[in-house]
């Protein structure tokens, strides 16, 4: 029998949990260096030395892990943090200490622990989309830099572009992506990504920045993108971003050294539930104790406050975009920890593609209606033009399907994969006591609008009352949100944004597929009448 899922639904907090050895990481002579010489820049306690809490201080001994030999870990990151969190102060902080604070691997000491030394010759740049964006960061400096720094370090402060007497800078910069090609920064902040898209030159402006610190000699010029959770489909650098965190985690992408820090409310957070609102607003904040409850709870009951506006900026959740057919809070709220164990009852989905689609294989339970991505087999990154999946080891995960779990149902698409469901049916159809039909068991016709549009409702309804669950895979997670809705004469269906998006979804639906399949094994009473007793069970 499958583990009883975990009934509640924590805060979302994407990022390493922890704290690195202090052995790798360069943050204890750069948090010394900032309680010297930095202040607190604004609020009540202006003035005072520089303080970081908990949750800040565990990004920034992230932010400067390094390998044994004293190589950043990371070469990016990006910091999402709900509105008035304190991502410009930081980013200021760390700004500061780029230009003349330590910052870079010297070596060790006799105790095996890391030196940090200045920035031979430090450059670092606060860019934005615009220079109203820049000022939330730039104007921090004057505040920011003591007496004793401003002294020591020669810092002539301007408004724009401030100067070290050494030949350090900090400059503000919102000029056009060909006015950046060409620069050498040892370090950029890059401001409120979640506004940086094609319209505004914002995508070009992040790639030309990236191409730029790819030249650093010694391979530690590095960014840091501050932003808010943004708009589905926009194409802002924030959500490329957040995609491309996506495709590292489930295995797509080989990049490496990407840091990705956020941390949002739980999914199954109500706006109109003043205490669950509250709760959400207390997590998302974390110990940015600063930031006032009641008043944050008042602009969002302010009817001039959309829902979405108010997920995306005050609980830090990422919304669902105007044809979506899921949203991520939706189905974040039915991640549990549960997992599926050798012999239990499952249904099986299946959606099959050759070379440009993907092929997915869903495993859903039929006690508990908990989800199981079993395979999913994408075109990679490198000579995608040659890829296809191998169907070999797609049949094969089949057969280990059907070799570890009781499967009583088996539901696929056949399109492109006619000749292994007839195999398929071969050798297993006679042990499913659920079909699709008596002669044909396994195969399952998506295009038939009618009973589609029964299948997506049921799972789509199931999702939003939390009668099905999922481990949270970030595969299965990417093709559901990727769905789209779409009105037609029968009902709601789902496809990509456009045929030939690379967006896919046939993970989506082979996970309908799946649950649709469960849901005949309950009809047909495949349950003892003890297990039909907890079908409807709310997780």
């Amino acid at each position: 029998m499958s583990a009883t899922p975990n009934t509640s639904t924590p805060s979302i907090h994407i990022g390493p949990h922890g704290f690195p050895p202090w052995t790798h990481t360069l943050a204890e002579p750069i948090l010394q260096w900032q309680l010297e010489y930095l202040c607190q820049p604004d609020g009540p306690h202006a003035g005072e030395p520089w303080r970081l809490t908990r949750e800040q201080l565990r990004f920034v001994c992230w932010w400067y892990a390094i390998t044994d030999d004293g190589r950043f870990t990371y070469r990016r990151a990006v910091l999402r943090r709900m509105k008035g969190w304190g991502k410009d102060p930081l980013a200021a902080a760390l700004a500061a200490t780029e230009f003349c604070g330590p910052c870079r691997f010297g070596g060790r000491d006799a105790d095996g622990m890391p030196v940090a030394v200045p920035h031979s010759a430090p450059w670092v740049q606060v860019a934005a989309v615009s220079m109203d964006q820049t000022r939330n960061t730039m104007t921090l400096f004057p505040g920011m830099f003591s007496q004793q720094a401003i002294d020591e370090y020669g810092i002539d402060l301007g408004k724009t572009i401030i100067y070290s007497r050494g030949g350090g800078r900090i400059e503000a910069v919102t000029a056009s992506p060909r006015a950046l090609e060409g620069g050498r920064p040892s370090y950029v902040i890059l401001n409120e990504t979640h506004h940086w898209g094609p319209s505004n030159e914002g995508t070009e402006m992040a790639r030309a920045i990236a191409r730029n610190l790819a030249k650093s000699r010694d391979g530690s010029a590095r960014s840091l993108a501050i932003t808010n959770a943004h708009n589905p489909g926009e194409g802002s650098v924030a959500e490329s971003d957040w995609e491309a965190w996506q495709a590292i985690q489930a295995g797509t992408s080989r990049a490496t050294g990407y840091l990705y820090d956020s941390l949002e409310a739980p999914a199954d957070t109500q706006l109109a539930d003043r205490d669950s609102l509250r709760h959400g607003l207390v997590v998302a904040r974390g110990d940015s104790d600063w930031l006032d409850v009641d008043r944050l709870i008042e602009e969002i009951y302010d009817p001039s406050t959309p829902p979405s506006m108010s997920r995306r900026f005050y609980l830090n959740q990422l919304t669902a975009g105007e044809d979506a057919w899921l949203a991520p809070h939706e189905w974040q709220a039915c991640a549990r920890t549960g997992t599926l164990y050798d012999g239990d009852a499952v249904t099986l989905g299946f959606d099959g593609a050759v070379r440009d689609d993907s092929t997915a294989l869903v495993a859903c339970c039929v006690e508990s209606g908990h989800l199981a991505l079993l395979g999913c087999w994408e075109k990679p990154e490198i000579r995608p033009e040659d890829w296809q999946v191998d169907r070999e080891t797609v049949d094969a995960a089949v057969a280990q399907a059907f070799g570890r779990f009781t499967v009583v149902g088996f539901f696929a698409d056949p399109a492109h994969w006619q000749d292994y469901l007839d195999r398929w049916t071969r050798e297993f159809g006679d042990r499913l006591p659920v079909k699709a039909t008596q002669n044909r068991p396994i195969e399952w016709w998506t295009n038939r609008p009618r009973v589609m549009v029964e299948a997506l409702a049921r799972f789509h309804d199931a999702v939003v009352e939390h009668r099905l669950s999922h481990d949270g895979d970030p595969t299965l997670t990417r093709h559901v949100l990727n769905a789209r809705r779409r009105a037609g004469r029968t009902g709601v269906t789902i496809s990509k944004e456009h045929p030939t998006s690379n967006r896919k979804i046939d993970g989506a639906m082979a996970a309908v597929l799946a649950y649709e399949a469960r849901a005949d094994a309950i009809a047909a009473g495949v349950l003892t009448t003890k297990q039909a007793s907890k079908r409807l069970y709310r997780f």
